[in-house]
Protein backbone atom coordinates (compact mmCIF):
# COMPACT_ATOMS: atom_id res chain seq x y z
CA UNK A 1 0.00 0.00 0.00
CA UNK A 2 1.53 3.57 -1.32
CA UNK A 3 1.87 6.19 1.86
CA UNK A 4 1.98 9.66 1.18
CA UNK A 5 5.33 11.40 1.58
CA UNK A 6 4.33 13.45 4.56
CA UNK A 7 3.25 10.28 6.42
CA UNK A 8 6.62 8.44 5.29
CA UNK A 9 9.24 10.89 6.52
CA UNK A 10 6.76 12.36 8.91
CA UNK A 11 10.21 13.52 12.09
CA UNK A 12 10.23 10.62 15.22
CA UNK A 13 12.68 13.18 16.96
CA UNK A 14 12.82 16.57 17.93
CA UNK A 15 16.46 16.53 16.28
CA UNK A 16 14.41 15.75 13.02
CA UNK A 17 11.90 18.59 13.33
CA UNK A 18 11.68 21.30 10.65
CA UNK A 19 12.34 24.67 12.33
CA UNK A 20 10.29 25.11 15.52
CA UNK A 21 13.36 25.38 17.73
CA UNK A 22 11.57 27.23 20.25
CA UNK A 23 9.03 25.40 20.60
CA UNK A 24 11.67 21.89 21.01
CA UNK A 25 13.99 23.44 23.11
CA UNK A 26 11.44 24.61 25.60
CA UNK A 27 9.70 20.10 25.73
CA UNK A 28 13.15 18.98 26.04
CA UNK A 29 14.54 21.19 28.65
CA UNK A 30 10.95 20.45 30.42
CA UNK A 31 11.63 16.48 30.26
CA UNK A 32 15.54 16.90 30.82
CA UNK A 33 14.69 18.55 34.09
CA UNK A 34 11.56 16.54 35.11
CA UNK A 35 9.47 19.21 35.14
CA UNK A 36 6.62 18.27 32.77
CA UNK A 37 3.00 20.39 32.94
CA UNK A 38 -0.25 19.31 32.72
CA UNK A 39 -1.67 21.03 29.89
CA UNK A 40 -0.50 22.67 26.64
CA UNK A 41 -1.58 24.42 23.46
CA UNK A 42 -0.02 24.09 20.54
CA UNK A 43 -1.28 26.71 18.04
CA UNK A 44 -0.18 27.96 14.61
CA UNK A 45 -0.46 27.62 10.81
CA UNK A 46 -1.73 23.57 9.71
CA UNK A 47 1.34 21.45 8.43
CA UNK A 48 3.94 23.29 10.47
CA UNK A 49 4.05 20.05 12.82
CA UNK A 50 1.53 20.44 15.84
CA UNK A 51 0.97 16.67 16.16
CA UNK A 52 4.28 15.58 15.50
CA UNK A 53 5.46 16.79 18.52
CA UNK A 54 2.84 16.02 20.32
CA UNK A 55 3.40 12.75 19.29
CA UNK A 56 6.87 13.10 20.27
CA UNK A 57 6.70 15.03 23.53
CA UNK A 58 3.97 12.00 24.51
CA UNK A 59 6.70 9.13 23.95
CA UNK A 60 9.59 11.15 24.99
CA UNK A 61 7.92 11.96 28.38
CA UNK A 62 7.36 7.52 29.16
CA UNK A 63 10.95 6.77 27.58
CA UNK A 64 13.18 4.82 30.14
CA UNK A 65 16.10 6.76 28.90
CA UNK A 66 14.96 9.73 26.49
CA UNK A 67 18.49 10.83 24.43
CA UNK A 68 18.57 14.69 24.52
CA UNK A 69 15.31 14.70 25.32
CA UNK A 70 13.52 12.63 22.40
CA UNK A 71 13.07 8.92 22.70
CA UNK A 72 15.20 6.57 22.62
CA UNK A 73 13.20 4.19 20.33
CA UNK A 74 14.52 1.06 21.71
CA UNK A 75 13.21 0.79 25.72
CA UNK A 76 10.65 -1.53 26.40
CA UNK A 77 7.78 1.63 26.83
CA UNK A 78 8.82 2.79 23.02
CA UNK A 79 8.64 -0.60 21.41
CA UNK A 80 5.22 -0.91 23.67
CA UNK A 81 3.92 2.53 22.26
CA UNK A 82 4.95 2.05 18.88
CA UNK A 83 3.01 -0.92 18.54
CA UNK A 84 0.17 0.79 19.59
CA UNK A 85 -0.97 1.65 23.20
CA UNK A 86 -4.03 3.27 25.41
CA UNK A 87 -1.29 5.53 27.38
CA UNK A 88 -1.74 7.79 23.98
CA UNK A 89 -4.86 8.72 22.81
CA UNK A 90 -5.44 10.78 20.01
CA UNK A 91 -8.96 12.43 19.85
CA UNK A 92 -10.07 14.41 16.84
CA UNK A 93 -12.58 17.13 18.20
CA UNK A 94 -13.64 18.01 15.05
CA UNK A 95 -16.09 14.84 14.92
CA UNK A 96 -16.01 14.78 18.41
CA UNK A 97 -17.00 18.03 19.41
CA UNK A 98 -19.83 17.14 22.26
CA UNK A 99 -20.68 17.27 25.50
CA UNK A 100 -20.65 13.52 25.78
CA UNK A 101 -17.33 12.82 24.56
CA UNK A 102 -16.13 15.15 27.15
CA UNK A 103 -17.89 13.13 30.01
CA UNK A 104 -16.73 10.44 28.89
CA UNK A 105 -12.74 11.37 28.71
CA UNK A 106 -13.28 12.97 31.97
CA UNK A 107 -14.36 9.52 33.26
CA UNK A 108 -11.56 7.71 31.58
CA UNK A 109 -8.69 10.22 32.59
CA UNK A 110 -9.24 8.41 36.25
CA UNK A 111 -7.31 5.40 35.04
CA UNK A 112 -3.26 5.14 35.79
CA UNK A 113 -1.15 4.17 32.51
CA UNK A 114 -0.42 0.96 31.19
CA UNK A 115 3.38 0.89 30.01
CA UNK A 116 4.60 4.44 30.74
CA UNK A 117 4.29 7.18 33.78
CA UNK A 118 2.12 9.30 31.71
CA UNK A 119 -1.48 8.69 29.95
CA UNK A 120 -1.27 11.86 27.26
CA UNK A 121 -4.27 13.06 25.40
CA UNK A 122 -3.56 14.83 21.93
CA UNK A 123 -7.02 16.97 21.38
CA UNK A 124 -6.77 17.84 17.69
CA UNK A 125 -8.41 21.01 16.32
CA UNK A 126 -9.92 21.64 19.96
CA UNK A 127 -11.62 25.53 18.25
CA UNK A 128 -14.32 22.72 17.21
CA UNK A 129 -15.64 21.79 21.19
CA UNK A 130 -19.01 23.43 21.63
CA UNK A 131 -19.62 25.23 24.87
CA UNK A 132 -20.82 22.76 27.08
CA UNK A 133 -17.87 20.85 25.66
CA UNK A 134 -15.61 22.93 26.61
CA UNK A 135 -17.34 23.17 30.25
CA UNK A 136 -17.46 19.65 30.56
CA UNK A 137 -13.44 19.58 30.32
CA UNK A 138 -12.68 22.62 32.20
CA UNK A 139 -12.24 21.05 35.59
CA UNK A 140 -10.34 18.28 34.50
CA UNK A 141 -7.90 20.80 33.06
CA UNK A 142 -7.47 22.59 36.20
CA UNK A 143 -6.79 19.84 38.93
CA UNK A 144 -6.28 16.57 36.55
CA UNK A 145 -4.90 13.50 37.76
CA UNK A 146 -1.19 13.21 38.30
CA UNK A 147 -0.59 10.30 35.66
CA UNK A 148 -2.28 12.69 32.58
CA UNK A 149 -1.24 15.13 30.01
CA UNK A 150 -3.29 17.21 27.97
CA UNK A 151 -1.96 18.42 24.67
CA UNK A 152 -4.45 20.56 22.85
CA UNK A 153 -3.97 21.47 19.27
CA UNK A 154 -5.44 24.06 17.29
CA UNK A 155 -4.89 26.54 14.13
CA UNK A 156 -7.80 29.16 15.72
CA UNK A 157 -6.50 29.60 19.42
CA UNK A 158 -9.14 32.75 19.31
CA UNK A 159 -12.06 30.48 19.05
CA UNK A 160 -10.90 29.02 22.48
CA UNK A 161 -12.25 30.53 25.70
CA UNK A 162 -9.79 32.32 28.30
CA UNK A 163 -10.92 29.90 30.98
CA UNK A 164 -9.02 27.17 29.26
CA UNK A 165 -6.24 29.12 27.89
CA UNK A 166 -5.37 30.18 31.23
CA UNK A 167 -5.15 26.58 32.36
CA UNK A 168 -2.68 25.93 29.07
CA UNK A 169 1.03 26.44 28.68
CA UNK A 170 0.37 27.97 25.23
CA UNK A 171 3.05 27.39 22.70
CA UNK A 172 2.88 29.40 19.32
CA UNK A 173 4.01 27.56 16.22
CA UNK A 174 5.65 29.75 13.49
CA UNK A 175 5.21 29.16 8.93
CA UNK A 176 9.06 27.25 8.20
CA UNK A 177 11.31 29.65 5.50
CA UNK A 178 11.21 28.67 2.38
CA UNK A 179 14.89 27.69 2.34
CA UNK A 180 14.12 25.02 5.19
CA UNK A 181 11.13 23.66 2.95
CA UNK A 182 13.42 23.39 0.32
CA UNK A 183 16.77 21.72 1.97
CA UNK A 184 13.83 19.25 3.43
CA UNK A 185 12.36 18.37 0.21
CA UNK A 186 15.99 18.34 -1.23
CA UNK A 187 16.65 15.52 1.39
CA UNK A 188 14.04 13.75 0.43
CA UNK A 189 14.09 13.63 -2.96
CA UNK A 190 18.32 13.02 -2.64
CA UNK A 191 16.97 9.20 -0.77
CA UNK A 192 14.29 8.49 -3.06
CA UNK A 193 16.89 8.92 -6.07
CA UNK A 194 14.51 11.85 -8.24
CA UNK A 195 16.54 13.39 -10.56
CA UNK A 196 14.98 17.33 -10.19
CA UNK A 197 16.20 20.93 -11.02
CA UNK A 198 16.93 23.75 -8.54
CA UNK A 199 14.34 26.16 -9.69
CA UNK A 200 11.22 23.35 -9.48
CA UNK A 201 12.23 22.42 -6.10
CA UNK A 202 12.02 26.27 -4.95
CA UNK A 203 8.90 26.47 -7.28
CA UNK A 204 6.88 23.62 -4.69
CA UNK A 205 8.73 25.01 -1.70
CA UNK A 206 7.31 28.50 -2.61
CA UNK A 207 4.05 26.81 -3.42
CA UNK A 208 3.77 25.43 0.44
CA UNK A 209 3.37 28.92 1.67
CA UNK A 210 5.38 27.95 5.23
CA UNK A 211 3.42 24.45 5.63
CA UNK A 212 5.77 21.24 5.89
CA UNK A 213 2.98 19.19 4.93
CA UNK A 214 1.45 21.18 2.03
CA UNK A 215 4.88 21.02 0.86
CA UNK A 216 5.24 17.46 0.22
CA UNK A 217 1.42 17.09 -0.76
CA UNK A 218 2.53 19.38 -3.72
CA UNK A 219 5.78 17.41 -4.10
CA UNK A 220 4.54 14.29 -4.54
CA UNK A 221 1.82 14.93 -7.45
CA UNK A 222 4.72 16.76 -9.03
CA UNK A 223 6.77 13.37 -8.67
CA UNK A 224 3.83 11.49 -10.49
CA UNK A 225 3.66 13.85 -13.11
CA UNK A 226 7.06 13.14 -14.82
CA UNK A 227 10.33 11.47 -14.47
CA UNK A 228 12.22 13.82 -13.74
CA UNK A 229 10.86 17.13 -11.69
CA UNK A 230 11.24 20.54 -13.65
CA UNK A 231 9.89 23.84 -13.45
CA UNK A 232 7.79 24.04 -15.82
CA UNK A 233 6.27 20.47 -15.39
CA UNK A 234 5.48 21.86 -11.63
CA UNK A 235 3.81 25.26 -13.54
CA UNK A 236 1.94 22.23 -15.13
CA UNK A 237 0.42 20.67 -12.16
CA UNK A 238 -0.09 24.17 -10.05
CA UNK A 239 -1.90 25.02 -13.10
CA UNK A 240 -0.35 28.47 -13.11
CA UNK A 241 -0.70 30.19 -16.76
CA UNK A 242 2.61 30.45 -18.76
CA UNK A 243 5.58 32.23 -17.40
CA UNK A 244 6.29 33.86 -20.76
CA UNK A 245 2.66 34.99 -21.66
CA UNK A 246 1.72 36.43 -18.01
CA UNK A 247 5.17 38.32 -18.32
CA UNK A 248 4.26 39.38 -21.94
CA UNK A 249 1.02 40.82 -20.32
CA UNK A 250 2.89 42.58 -17.77
CA UNK A 251 5.00 44.67 -19.85
CA UNK A 252 2.33 45.44 -22.04
CA UNK A 253 0.54 47.22 -18.85
CA UNK A 254 3.44 48.51 -17.79
CA UNK A 255 4.09 50.18 -20.89
CA UNK A 256 0.29 51.18 -21.22
CA UNK A 257 -0.39 48.93 -24.52
CA UNK A 258 -3.82 48.41 -23.86
CA UNK A 259 -4.36 46.64 -27.30
CA UNK A 260 -1.82 43.71 -26.34
CA UNK A 261 -2.76 43.83 -22.63
CA UNK A 262 -6.51 42.66 -23.50
CA UNK A 263 -5.40 39.89 -26.44
CA UNK A 264 -3.24 38.99 -24.03
CA UNK A 265 -6.21 38.53 -21.04
CA UNK A 266 -8.15 37.32 -24.03
CA UNK A 267 -5.34 34.19 -25.13
CA UNK A 268 -4.88 33.35 -21.38
CA UNK A 269 -8.01 32.59 -20.70
CA UNK A 270 -9.48 30.56 -23.84
CA UNK A 271 -6.50 28.40 -23.10
CA UNK A 272 -8.72 27.45 -19.72
CA UNK A 273 -7.21 29.38 -16.83
CA UNK A 274 -9.27 30.40 -14.21
CA UNK A 275 -9.99 33.84 -14.02
CA UNK A 276 -9.17 34.29 -10.18
CA UNK A 277 -5.44 32.47 -11.33
CA UNK A 278 -5.36 34.76 -13.64
CA UNK A 279 -5.50 37.87 -11.18
CA UNK A 280 -3.09 36.16 -8.80
CA UNK A 281 -0.52 35.23 -11.62
CA UNK A 282 -0.36 38.56 -12.45
CA UNK A 283 -0.25 40.16 -9.19
CA UNK A 284 2.79 37.52 -8.14
CA UNK A 285 4.50 38.48 -11.82
CA UNK A 286 4.52 42.02 -10.89
CA UNK A 287 5.97 41.96 -7.41
CA UNK A 288 8.65 39.48 -8.99
CA UNK A 289 9.23 42.65 -11.41
CA UNK A 290 9.55 44.74 -8.18
CA UNK A 291 11.81 42.49 -6.79
CA UNK A 292 13.84 42.19 -9.74
CA UNK A 293 13.83 46.35 -10.03
CA UNK A 294 14.71 47.18 -6.58
CA UNK A 295 16.94 44.50 -4.93
CA UNK A 296 20.04 43.62 -5.83
CA UNK A 297 20.24 39.72 -4.74
CA UNK A 298 16.77 39.33 -6.88
CA UNK A 299 18.13 36.61 -9.04
CA UNK A 300 19.12 34.57 -5.71
CA UNK A 301 15.90 35.61 -4.23
CA UNK A 302 13.29 34.54 -7.20
CA UNK A 303 15.07 31.09 -8.16
CA UNK A 304 13.97 31.33 -11.58
CA UNK A 305 15.54 29.29 -14.71
CA UNK A 306 18.41 32.12 -16.10
CA UNK A 307 16.54 32.61 -19.22
CA UNK A 308 13.39 33.72 -17.26
CA UNK A 309 15.25 35.67 -15.26
CA UNK A 310 17.20 37.71 -18.04
CA UNK A 311 13.31 38.04 -19.29
CA UNK A 312 12.19 39.62 -16.37
CA UNK A 313 15.06 41.95 -15.33
CA UNK A 314 14.43 43.39 -19.68
CA UNK A 315 11.38 44.11 -18.33
CA UNK A 316 12.27 45.59 -15.05
CA UNK A 317 14.38 47.94 -16.07
CA UNK A 318 11.84 49.50 -18.72
CA UNK A 319 9.38 49.82 -16.23
CA UNK A 320 8.43 52.51 -14.13
CA UNK A 321 8.61 52.17 -10.43
CA UNK A 322 5.19 54.43 -9.60
CA UNK A 323 3.37 51.87 -12.89
CA UNK A 324 4.31 48.96 -10.97
CA UNK A 325 3.14 49.85 -7.61
CA UNK A 326 0.08 51.17 -9.13
CA UNK A 327 -0.84 48.18 -11.49
CA UNK A 328 -0.06 46.18 -8.29
CA UNK A 329 -2.83 48.54 -6.46
CA UNK A 330 -5.58 48.23 -8.99
CA UNK A 331 -5.59 44.41 -9.21
CA UNK A 332 -5.62 43.84 -5.30
CA UNK A 333 -8.72 46.08 -5.77
CA UNK A 334 -9.98 43.81 -8.50
CA UNK A 335 -9.56 40.70 -6.16
CA UNK A 336 -11.38 42.11 -3.30
CA UNK A 337 -14.07 43.67 -5.72
CA UNK A 338 -14.33 40.19 -8.27
CA UNK A 339 -15.74 38.23 -4.46
CA UNK A 340 -18.86 40.26 -4.84
CA UNK A 341 -19.42 40.44 -8.77
CA UNK A 342 -21.23 38.05 -11.11
CA UNK A 343 -19.16 38.44 -14.29
CA UNK A 344 -15.62 38.09 -12.61
CA UNK A 345 -14.07 38.46 -16.31
CA UNK A 346 -15.66 41.83 -16.64
CA UNK A 347 -14.08 42.92 -13.44
CA UNK A 348 -10.26 41.58 -14.68
CA UNK A 349 -10.77 43.39 -17.42
CA UNK A 350 -11.77 46.39 -16.75
CA UNK A 351 -8.76 46.28 -13.91
CA UNK A 352 -6.56 46.06 -17.09
CA UNK A 353 -8.25 49.13 -18.72
CA UNK A 354 -7.48 51.12 -16.17
CA UNK A 355 -3.67 50.33 -15.69
CA UNK A 356 -3.33 50.50 -19.30
CA UNK A 357 -5.35 54.13 -19.78
CA UNK A 358 -3.20 56.51 -16.99
CA UNK A 359 -3.83 59.22 -19.74
CA UNK A 360 -7.33 58.43 -18.81
CA UNK A 361 -7.24 57.89 -15.04
CA UNK A 362 -7.28 61.45 -13.30
CA UNK A 363 -6.13 60.11 -10.04
CA UNK A 364 -3.12 61.13 -8.27
CA UNK A 365 -0.89 58.13 -8.88
CA UNK A 366 -2.33 57.87 -12.61
CA UNK A 367 -0.68 61.21 -13.21
CA UNK A 368 2.60 61.04 -11.73
CA UNK A 369 2.38 57.88 -14.12
CA UNK A 370 2.36 60.51 -17.17
CA UNK A 371 4.56 62.62 -15.81
CA UNK A 372 7.61 59.91 -15.40
CA UNK A 373 6.49 58.93 -18.89
CA UNK A 374 6.96 62.38 -20.10
CA UNK A 375 10.23 62.84 -18.15
CA UNK A 376 11.58 59.89 -19.83
CA UNK A 377 10.15 61.04 -22.88
CA UNK A 378 12.38 64.73 -22.93
CA UNK A 379 15.21 62.70 -21.38
CA UNK A 380 15.31 60.76 -24.62
CA UNK A 381 14.92 63.52 -26.68
CA UNK A 382 12.00 62.15 -28.26
CA UNK A 383 10.32 66.07 -28.66
CA UNK A 384 12.95 67.30 -30.33
CA UNK A 385 11.37 69.90 -33.21
CA UNK A 386 12.19 70.41 -36.36
CA UNK A 387 14.78 72.62 -37.90
CA UNK A 388 13.32 76.11 -38.52
CA UNK A 389 11.21 76.93 -41.84
CA UNK A 390 12.67 78.82 -44.92
CA UNK A 391 9.67 81.39 -44.97
CA UNK A 392 7.41 82.42 -41.44
CA UNK A 393 4.71 84.33 -41.74
CA UNK A 394 5.09 87.87 -40.92
CA UNK A 395 2.97 87.86 -37.58
CA UNK A 396 5.35 84.98 -35.88
CA UNK A 397 8.35 86.59 -36.81
CA UNK A 398 7.16 89.71 -35.00
CA UNK A 399 6.13 87.48 -32.34
CA UNK A 400 9.55 86.02 -31.69
CA UNK A 401 11.43 88.80 -32.13
CA UNK A 402 9.23 90.84 -29.49
CA UNK A 403 9.57 88.28 -26.80
CA UNK A 404 13.36 87.66 -27.40
CA UNK A 405 13.56 91.20 -27.25
CA UNK A 406 11.85 91.01 -23.75
CA UNK A 407 14.44 90.23 -20.67
CA UNK A 408 12.80 88.50 -17.46
CA UNK A 409 11.67 90.85 -14.38
CA UNK A 410 14.86 92.23 -12.68
CA UNK A 411 17.27 90.82 -15.41
CA UNK A 412 19.25 93.20 -17.79
CA UNK A 413 18.97 92.84 -21.53
CA UNK A 414 22.30 91.54 -21.78
CA UNK A 415 21.78 88.24 -19.39
CA UNK A 416 18.42 88.00 -21.04
CA UNK A 417 19.93 85.03 -23.42
CA UNK A 418 21.45 83.23 -20.73
CA UNK A 419 18.03 82.89 -18.88
CA UNK A 420 17.70 79.14 -19.24
CA UNK A 421 21.10 78.38 -19.61
CA UNK A 422 20.93 75.65 -16.88
CA UNK A 423 17.88 74.19 -18.97
CA UNK A 424 18.45 70.41 -20.39
CA UNK A 425 19.55 70.83 -23.64
CA UNK A 426 17.17 72.01 -26.51
CA UNK A 427 16.93 72.81 -29.93
CA UNK A 428 18.66 76.18 -30.22
CA UNK A 429 15.82 78.09 -31.42
CA UNK A 430 13.68 78.16 -28.47
CA UNK A 431 10.43 80.09 -30.32
CA UNK A 432 10.56 77.22 -32.92
CA UNK A 433 10.69 74.45 -30.33
CA UNK A 434 7.85 76.61 -28.15
CA UNK A 435 5.57 76.55 -31.09
CA UNK A 436 6.64 72.66 -32.52
CA UNK A 437 5.37 71.45 -28.84
CA UNK A 438 2.12 73.63 -27.79
CA UNK A 439 0.90 74.50 -31.25
CA UNK A 440 -2.52 72.66 -32.73
CA UNK A 441 -0.95 72.03 -35.51
CA UNK A 442 2.53 70.20 -36.18
CA UNK A 443 5.62 72.63 -37.30
CA UNK A 444 5.97 73.09 -40.91
CA UNK A 445 8.75 70.27 -42.34
CA UNK A 446 12.55 72.77 -43.66
CA UNK A 447 12.44 73.48 -46.93
CA UNK A 448 16.09 74.73 -47.40
CA UNK A 449 18.52 76.60 -45.02
CA UNK A 450 17.56 80.01 -46.43
CA UNK A 451 17.43 82.71 -43.65
CA UNK A 452 14.45 84.96 -43.68
CA UNK A 453 14.92 88.69 -44.20
CA UNK A 454 15.47 90.99 -41.90
CA UNK A 455 12.95 92.96 -40.71
CA UNK A 456 13.17 96.63 -41.21
CA UNK A 457 13.45 98.81 -38.59
CA UNK A 458 9.74 99.66 -36.98
CA UNK A 459 8.49 103.10 -37.47
CA UNK A 460 8.93 105.77 -34.62
CA UNK A 461 4.86 105.12 -33.37
CA UNK A 462 5.31 101.36 -33.43
CA UNK A 463 8.96 101.54 -31.23
CA UNK A 464 6.91 103.73 -28.75
CA UNK A 465 4.24 101.36 -28.83
CA UNK A 466 6.62 98.86 -27.78
CA UNK A 467 8.42 100.29 -25.48
CA UNK A 468 7.60 99.90 -21.59
CA UNK A 469 5.41 103.31 -20.45
CA UNK A 470 6.58 105.40 -17.25
CA UNK A 471 3.95 103.90 -15.33
CA UNK A 472 5.55 100.49 -15.95
CA UNK A 473 7.53 98.90 -12.97
CA UNK A 474 11.37 99.05 -13.23
CA UNK A 475 13.09 96.34 -15.47
CA UNK A 476 9.45 94.28 -16.07
CA UNK A 477 9.75 92.45 -19.30
CA UNK A 478 6.65 93.55 -21.53
CA UNK A 479 4.13 91.12 -22.45
CA UNK A 480 4.59 88.80 -25.46
CA UNK A 481 2.96 89.25 -28.34
CA UNK A 482 1.89 85.69 -29.40
CA UNK A 483 -0.33 83.71 -27.13
CA UNK A 484 1.34 80.36 -27.96
CA UNK A 485 5.08 81.89 -27.70
CA UNK A 486 4.23 83.34 -24.26
CA UNK A 487 2.41 79.80 -22.92
CA UNK A 488 5.89 77.75 -24.04
CA UNK A 489 8.18 79.97 -22.17
CA UNK A 490 5.96 80.17 -18.99
CA UNK A 491 5.34 75.92 -19.10
CA UNK A 492 9.42 75.75 -19.51
CA UNK A 493 10.18 78.31 -17.22
CA UNK A 494 7.53 76.46 -14.60
CA UNK A 495 9.55 73.24 -15.17
CA UNK A 496 12.51 74.68 -14.47
CA UNK A 497 11.57 76.74 -10.88
CA UNK A 498 8.90 74.56 -9.82
CA UNK A 499 9.15 70.77 -7.87
CA UNK A 500 5.40 70.09 -7.93
CA UNK A 501 5.44 67.72 -11.09
CA UNK A 502 1.35 67.19 -10.94
CA UNK A 503 1.06 71.24 -11.34
CA UNK A 504 3.41 70.72 -14.89
CA UNK A 505 1.75 68.08 -15.77
CA UNK A 506 -1.86 69.83 -15.33
CA UNK A 507 -0.73 73.32 -17.13
CA UNK A 508 0.84 70.95 -20.31
CA UNK A 509 -2.69 70.09 -21.61
CA UNK A 510 -4.23 74.01 -21.57
CA UNK A 511 -5.05 76.04 -24.43
CA UNK A 512 -3.20 79.38 -24.44
CA UNK A 513 -5.71 82.33 -25.51
CA UNK A 514 -4.98 86.47 -26.06
CA UNK A 515 -8.54 88.23 -25.55
CA UNK A 516 -7.84 91.68 -24.89
CA UNK A 517 -5.01 92.32 -22.89
CA UNK A 518 -5.84 89.17 -20.59
CA UNK A 519 -4.29 85.79 -21.34
CA UNK A 520 -7.19 83.13 -21.26
CA UNK A 521 -6.07 79.27 -20.79
CA UNK A 522 -8.74 77.21 -21.60
CA UNK A 523 -9.20 73.37 -19.90
CA UNK A 524 -11.81 70.37 -20.87
CA UNK A 525 -11.44 68.77 -17.36
CA UNK A 526 -13.43 70.49 -14.87
CA UNK A 527 -10.88 68.10 -12.45
CA UNK A 528 -8.13 70.65 -13.85
CA UNK A 529 -9.65 73.63 -14.00
CA UNK A 530 -10.44 73.52 -10.50
CA UNK A 531 -7.56 72.58 -9.00
CA UNK A 532 -5.73 75.26 -11.04
CA UNK A 533 -7.90 77.47 -9.02
CA UNK A 534 -6.47 76.74 -5.51
CA UNK A 535 -4.78 79.27 -4.12
CA UNK A 536 -1.37 77.26 -3.79
CA UNK A 537 -1.40 76.61 -7.57
CA UNK A 538 -2.71 79.81 -8.09
CA UNK A 539 0.44 81.69 -6.59
CA UNK A 540 3.23 79.93 -8.06
CA UNK A 541 1.28 80.40 -12.23
CA UNK A 542 1.38 84.39 -10.99
CA UNK A 543 5.04 84.43 -9.53
CA UNK A 544 6.22 82.67 -13.26
CA UNK A 545 3.88 84.42 -15.55
CA UNK A 546 5.12 87.83 -13.43
CA UNK A 547 8.77 86.69 -14.41
CA UNK A 548 7.66 86.76 -18.27
CA UNK A 549 6.13 90.31 -17.91
CA UNK A 550 2.37 89.05 -17.34
CA UNK A 551 0.00 90.13 -14.60
CA UNK A 552 -2.85 89.47 -15.93
CA UNK A 553 -3.84 85.34 -17.09
CA UNK A 554 -7.17 83.33 -16.09
CA UNK A 555 -7.69 79.87 -16.46
CA UNK A 556 -11.42 78.86 -17.53
CA UNK A 557 -13.54 75.37 -18.40
CA UNK A 558 -14.06 75.39 -22.03
CA UNK A 559 -17.63 74.92 -22.87
CA UNK A 560 -20.18 76.10 -20.34
CA UNK A 561 -17.55 78.57 -19.10
CA UNK A 562 -16.27 79.56 -22.13
CA UNK A 563 -17.09 82.93 -23.72
CA UNK A 564 -19.42 83.69 -26.16
CA UNK A 565 -18.70 84.67 -29.53
CA UNK A 566 -20.62 87.35 -29.27
CA UNK A 567 -19.54 88.95 -26.22
CA UNK A 568 -15.83 88.57 -27.97
CA UNK A 569 -17.15 90.91 -30.67
CA UNK A 570 -18.58 93.03 -28.32
CA UNK A 571 -14.71 93.30 -26.35
CA UNK A 572 -13.26 94.08 -29.49
CA UNK A 573 -15.55 96.59 -30.45
CA UNK A 574 -14.85 98.44 -27.14
CA UNK A 575 -11.03 97.60 -27.70
CA UNK A 576 -10.96 99.02 -31.44
CA UNK A 577 -13.99 101.65 -31.98
CA UNK A 578 -12.18 102.85 -35.41
CA UNK A 579 -12.52 100.32 -37.01
CA UNK A 580 -15.63 99.00 -38.01
CA UNK A 581 -16.55 95.14 -36.61
CA UNK A 582 -19.45 93.26 -37.46
CA UNK A 583 -20.97 90.13 -36.82
CA UNK A 584 -21.57 87.43 -39.35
Amino acid sequence: MHTSLYRRYRPQTFGEMVRQEHVVKVLKNQIEQNAVGHAYLFSGPRGTGKTTIARIFARAVNCEHPVNGSPCGECAVCRALAEGSLDILEIDAASNNGVNEMRDLREKVQYPPVSGKYKVYIVDEVHMLTDSAFNALLKTLEEPPAHAIFILATTEPHKIPATILSRCMRLDFKLIPEEDLEAHLKRILDGMGKAYEEEAVAAIARAGAGSDRDMLSIAEMCIAYEDKLTYRGVSEVLGAADFSETLALTEALLSADMPSALEGVERILSSGKAVGVLLRDLMAQLNRVAVAKTCRTAEKLLSLPKEQFASLKAVADKADGRAVLRASEVLAKAETEMRFVSSPRVCLETAVMRIALPQDDMSTDALLVRLNALEEKLKEGAFAAPAAPAVQPPEAARDKEAFAAAPPAGASQAGAAGVFDDEPPFPEEEPVFEEAYFADEPAPKKAAPVQPPKPAAAPPAERKATEPTAASPAGAAAPPAGAEVAFGKFVRTLRKTSRNGVLFTMCSDLAPVFEGGTLVLYTESGTIARSLARPEHRAVMTEVFAQLGITDFDVRLKGADAPKKADIAEELKRDFPDYPIEIK
